[in-house]
C-alpha cells in the first residue's frame, strides 16, 4: 500500500482545510469496515477552512499491496458535510483516506461571476485568474496543458479577444472541469489516518445455510448414515434453494462421560454421543468419525456439492472430551483441579461432563495458538472455505484476531460464521476483530417492537459497517417457546421473516421444514429426543412439509437483488401491533420488496399500512402493483396508505414486488 499523502511543513504553510467526523471509521480506524466484492463504500466527512475561500476534497482508495492511489472527487452535500465513493472490486484490503485544500481558482470564479453581474470593473480580476491558469496549465501535460495555456491567453485578451470574450471564458464549464483536474493543493490538509475495508466474497453477503447431522441420512431408521450417503441427499437441500450446507462436527466422538439420549449424563453402548464431544482413539480435530467415512468421502462430499450449487460449511469447536489425543499429548492445555481432575465445562446448572474446555493462560499458549489455527488451515486445505465456529466468545479476543488473519493470508476467500450467543459487545468485538458473519438474537425477537428496534440498531447504526448478521430460526440447541407454542403458521412466519430481513440466514433441518416443536420438558428450549444425541430418520415426504414454501422463498430471494443486503431495510407504521411492515430496495429503486408478517400464529390481523412512496419514487403516486410473489396475487392500491389482511393458518405473510404503473408509446398500461 502507497504511503498516506502527507503535508510538506518545511517549504509550505501549514493547511487551512480542517477534515474531521469521518465515518465510516471503526473505533478510531482500529478495525475495517466489511464489504463484498462489488459494494460501493460511502465516506463522509466534515471538512471546511477558514473564511470564505471555496474547498476542494478528494477520496483517495486503493487495494492493499498496490503501489498508487487512486482519487475520486468529494462532493458537499450541506453544512460542510462532505461525501465521495469508490467500489471494490476484489477480495482482500483496500485502504481509504481523504485529502482537501483551498480551490483559489473556484474561489477567485465564484466571487468573479458576482462582481461581473455587479456590473463592477473586474479588468485587474480578469488578470488574476489568467496567472492561476497559467499555474495550472504548467501543471498539466499534453492536450490539458494546451487547452490550459489557450484559456489563459484569452482571459488575457490575446489575439484580438476582448474583455467579454474574457469573461465568457472565466464562465466556461470547460475550463472548471479542467481546473478541477489540475488543482494547486499546496498547503493540502491530509487526513491523518488511513483506514481500511475488508473485503469478501458474495456470499459472506448473501447465503442460505441449511444444518444436517450426516449421521441421520442412513436409508434404514437407526442406520448410522455416512457422507455417501449425506451425498444423496444434496439434491433434496439443493432443490430448496440453499447454497450453504452445514455439518456439525465431523469427528470421533468420545466414549468416557458421553451423553445419552436427550443428554442424559448415563449412556448405554448403543448410544453415540453429541458431535461437539471431539477426540476419542481414533483421532481429535484434524480426524473423521470412520462411521461417516474417510477424508476421500469428505472430499466427495464436498466436490459433489459444489457442482450442484452448494458449498460445505464445516463446524470448528475448539473443546476436547476426556480421549481427546490432546489431552495426553499437552496435559498443560487443560485446566487441572485441585484434585487431580481436569475441570469439565459448565454452565451452571448445566454440566457437560463430555467436554473439557481449553485454557488459554498456560504456560505454552503458543504452542496451543498454532495448533488450533494449523486445524483450521487442515480443513481448508480440504476443500472447506467456510466454518461455523462454535462458541468463540468462550476464547480469547487476541486469538482470533490472530488466528482468522493467518488464515486468511492463505486462504483470502475463507468466510467464518461466528457463535456467540453472549453479550452485544462482545458479539460485535468478534466481528470486529474478523469474523465475516455473526449469529443474532432474532430467535428470541419476536414482537414487533423488539424486531425494529434490533434491526434498526443492526443496518442503520455503525453496527452495519463490521456485523453481518445471519439469522437462524432455530438451531439444535434452540428450540423457542414461539415455536413451541405457534404450531405451523410461527415456523412459515419465523422463515419469510429470516428470510428477507436479513441478506444471509439459515435453519436447522429437517426439524425445520417438518415443524418439529416438542420440548424435552416445559421451559426447556432444548428438542425432546435431541438429534445431537442420536439417530433421527426424517420422513422428508410428509405432505405437511415446508420444503415448498422454504424453495419459494429461496427462489424469491435469488430473483430479487433488494433482498439480497441489509443496507436499505426500512420499518413502516402499521396501525396493528401484529402487523410488520418492511420494505428493501436497491440503490436505483428498480427493485422494491415490501414484506408484511402477522406474527399472530393464531389468529387472522388485518390492518392499514404507511408507505413511504416519495422515497420509492414520484410515478407511485397515482397508482401502483403490489404483486404478491409467495401467491402471485396482484393489488392495486393507491396513495400511502393501504389495507392488508393475513390468515396465519393459509399464509402468514405477503412478500409484495412493488411495480410502477406506466404507459408505453402505444398508450398501453403495464406495470414493471
Amino acid at each position: 500500500m502507497p504511503e498516506s499523502p502527507t503535508h510538506n511543513h518545511a517549504t509550505v504553510p501549514p493547511p487551512r482545510v480542517v477534515i474531521e467526523n469521518v465515518r465510516p471509521e471503526i473505533d478510531g480506524g482500529r478495525f475495517p469496515i466489511k464489504r463484498v466484492v462489488g459494494e460501493r463504500v460511502v465516506v463522509t466527512a466534515d471538512i471546511f477552512a477558514d473564511g470564505h475561500d471555496a474547498v476542494s476534497a478528494a477520496l483517495l482508495f486503493t487495494r492493499v499491496g498496490d503501489t498508487q492511489w487512486i482519487e475520486t472527487p468529494m462532493i458537499l452535500e450541506v453544512n460542510d458535510r462532505w461525501h465521495g465513493t469508490f467500489t471494490v472490486l476484489e477480495v482482500g484490503q483496500y485502504a481509504y483516506t481523504l485529502q482537501a485544500w483551498i480551490d483559489h481558482f473556484e474561489s477567485w470564479r465564484s466571487g468573479f461571476i458576482k462582481k461581473v453581474d455587479a456590473g463592477q470593473d473586474v479588468s485587474v480580476d480578469i488578470l488574476i485568474g489568467a496567472r492561476l491558469v497559467e499555474q495550472a496549465a504548467r501543471r498539466a501535460v499534453n492536450d490539458s496543458a494546451k487547452q490550459l495555456a489557450d484559456y489563459a491567453a484569452s482571459l488575457r485578451m490575446k489575439g484580438g479577444h476582448g474583455l467579454p470574450a474574457a469573461i465568457s471564458t472565466a464562465k466556461d464549464e470547460n475550463l472548471a472541469r479542467l481546473m478541477a483536474l489540475h488543482p494547486d493543493r499546496n498547503p493540502a490538509a491530509s487526513y491523518k489516518k488511513t483506514l481500511l475495508v475488508e473485503v469478501d466474497r458474495e456470499r459472506a453477503g448473501f447465503s442460505a445455510w441449511y444444518e444436517i447431522f450426516p449421521r441421520s441420512c442412513g436409508t434404514e431408521p437407526g442406520q448410522h448414515g455416512t457422507f455417501q450417503d449425506c451425498i444423496k441427499r444434496l439434491p433434496y437441500v439443493a432443490e430448496m434453494g440453499f447454497d450453504v450446507l452445514y455439518l456439525p462436527p465431523i469427528h470421533p466422538i468420545g466414549r468416557k462421560n458421553r451423553k445419552g439420549k436427550n443428554n442424559n449424563p448415563v449412556s448405554t453402548a448403543r448410544d453415540i454421543g453429541s458431535p461437539w464431544a471431539i477426540g476419542a482413539s481414533e483421532g481429535g480435530h484434524k480426524s473423521i468419525d470412520p462411521k461417516l467415512g474417510t477424508l476421500e468421502d469428505f472430499k466427495q462430499l464436498v466436490e459433489a456439492a459444489r457442482e450442484i450449487g452448494l458449498e460445505v460449511a464445516l463446524d470448528i469447536a475448539f473443546q476436547c472430551t476426556p480421549d481427546h489425543p490432546y489431552v495426553k499429548e499437552h496435559p498443560e492445555w487443560f485446566r487441572w483441579r485441585p484434585d487431580g481432575t481436569i475441570q469439565y465445562a459448565e454452565n451452571p446448572p448445566k454440566k457437560y461432563e463430555d467436554i473439557y474446555p481449553l485454557n488459554f493462560e498456560n504456560p505454552k499458549w503458543r504452542e496451543l495458538w498454532e495448533e488450533l489455527k494449523d486445524v483450521m488451515i487442515f480443513w481448508a486445505q480440504q476443500g472447506v472455505r467456510i466454518f461455523r465456529v462454535d462458541n468463540p466468545h468462550t476464547k480469547p479476543f487476541e486469538f482470533w484476531e490472530w488466528a482468522l488473519r493467518e488464515v486468511k493470508k492463505r486462504y483470502p476467500d475463507v468466510i467464518f460464521l461466528a457463535e456467540a450467543f453472549t453479550r452485544p459487545k462482545v458479539m460485535y468485538r468478534l466481528a470486529k476483530l474478523g469474523f465475516t458473519q455473526s449469529y443474532t438474537y432474532f430467535a428470541w425477537r419476536n414482537t414487533k417492537w423488539e424486531l425494529e428496534q434490533y434491526f434498526t440498531e443492526l443496518t442503520q447504526t455503525e453496527v452495519r459497517e463490521f456485523f453481518r448478521p445471519n439469522l437462524w430460526p432455530n438451531t439444535p440447541d434452540i428450540l423457542t417457546e414461539y415455536l413451541q407454542s405457534g404450531g405451523r403458521p410461527a415456523f412459515m412466519s419465523r422463515l419469510i421473516l429470516a428470510a428477507t430481513l436479513g441478506a444471509s440466514y439459515g435453519i436447522y433441518g429437517p426439524a425445520f421444514e417438518l415443524c418439529e416443536n416438542q420440548p424435552l420438558r416445559p421451559g426447556s428450549e432444548e428438542y425432546l429426543y435431541s438429534e445431537k444425541y442420536e439417530i433421527k430418520k426424517w420422513d422428508l415426504e410428509r405432505p405437511d412439509s415446508l420444503k415448498g414454501l422454504m424453495a419459494q422463498v429461496n427462489q424469491i430471494r435469488r430473483t430479487n437483488p433488494a433482498l439480497a443486503s441489509n443496507q436499505r431495510l426500512r420499518f413502516h407504521p402499521t396501525d396493528n401491533s401484529q402487523l410488520i411492515a418492511f420494505s428493501k430496495t436497491t440503490e436505483d429503486r428498480a427493485n422494491i420488496i415490501l414484506v408484511v408478517v402477522n406474527l399472530d400464529p393464531h389468529y387472522t390481523q388485518s390492518g392499514w399500512i404507511d408507505l413511504p412512496l416519495d422515497d420509492w419514487g414520484p410515478d407511485l403516486h397515482q397508482s401502483f402493483q403490489a404483486h404478491d410473489l409467495l401467491t402471485d396475487s396482484r393489488y392495486l392500491w393507491q396513495g400511502t396508505r393501504n389495507y392488508v389482511e393475513l390468515n396465519p393458518h393459509v399464509l402468514p405473510a405477503h412478500i409484495l414486488r412493488i411495480r410502477r404503473h406506466v404507459r408505453s408509446e402505444r398508450e398501453f398500461d403495464y406495470f414493471m
